[in-house]
């Protein structure tokens, strides 16, 4: 059985860090393009990040550009999202996905496994 774990979240101050992890088991994981999306109070689910299966590409949705950073580890089995310089926008609950085969992104729908999200809260 796939699962895919976040943890990390919580309430931090605008300007402040946050680092993400996602835990996966039950998957080939380096064979799994993994992303972040987010949804915000009262939004629709949005994308964030993705890494392709070896890590050799990023991608980032403009408003996060600059500030966040993904990585994942192959032999952890674990994706991260680093985020920096905080904004009360930045307020959601962030959801990893794992896209087989995921070179770039695509939307959500597409994305094979999802986890429960981790709530990050952003106070100004």
């Amino acid at each position: 059985q796939v699962q895919l774990a976040e943890s990390g979240g919580g309430l931090v101050q605008a300007g402040g860090s946050l680092r993400l992890s996602c835990a996966a088991s039950g998957l080939t994981f380096s064979r799994y393009g993994m992303g972040w999306f987010r949804q915000g109070p009262g939004k629709e689910r949005e994308f964030v990040a993705h890494i392709s299966w070896r890590g050799g590409s990023t991608f980032y949705a403009d408003s996060v550009k600059g500030r966040f950073t993904i990585s994942r580890d192959n032999a952890k089995i674990t994706v991260y999202l680093q985020m920096n310089s905080l904004k009360p926008e930045d307020t959601a609950v962030y959801y990893c996905a794992a896209k087989y085969g995921g070179i770039s992104p695509r939307p959500g729908d597409e994305y094979d496994y999802w986890g429960q999200g981790t709530q990050v809260t952003v106070s100004s």
